[in-house]
């Protein structure tokens, strides 16, 4: 059995440690079998052969997004950062340094800041950018 995800002697890591880095692992995997299946499908001229390997590339699919977000649960401030960068309209070089941002250093934000709510996975992507929103809601109807 092959250990070359990990770069530290694999006896030495916690377990939650070789799960997160087989994760990772099948992650890339999966990233791998897309770009291969969006190659064969490219060339494909047999109709039917051709309608197997989308089918094949759409569990891919389902598995990469799978994947990423047991990572992003297992790591919270890859997954606020991801909130953040992923689905967002604008530049998204600006949205992820934003994000990164945002996540703070350790999975929380940045000291004296306010989180778009706790962090919890499907809780929804914080403000855009630039929108002058804290992500704190309306304090409209609140008690004075």
């Amino acid at each position: 059995m092959g250990f070359e995800q990990y770069h530290e002697p694999p006896a030495e890591l916690s377990a939650e440690t070789r799960t997160f880095a087989r994760m990772c692992a099948n992650l890339t995997e999966e990233a791998e079998a897309i770009g291969w299946y969006q190659q064969r499908i490219s060339l494909e001229t047999d109709p039917a052969a051709r309608a197997i390997m989308e089918d094949s590339l759409g569990e891919e699919f389902k598995h990469f997004c799978m994947e990423l977000e047991y990572l992003f649960r297992a790591k919270p401030q890859w997954g606020l950062t991801a909130r953040g960068t992923l689905f967002q309209e604008g530049d998204i070089v600006v949205n992820g340094r934003a994000a990164e941002e945002a996540a703070g250093p350790d999975g929380g934000p940045p000291a004296g800041t306010v989180p778009p709510g706790d962090g919890a996975p499907g809780e929804g992507p914080p403000p855009p950018p630039g929108s002058g929103s804290l992500g704190i809601g309306s304090l409209k109807g609140s008690a004075s």
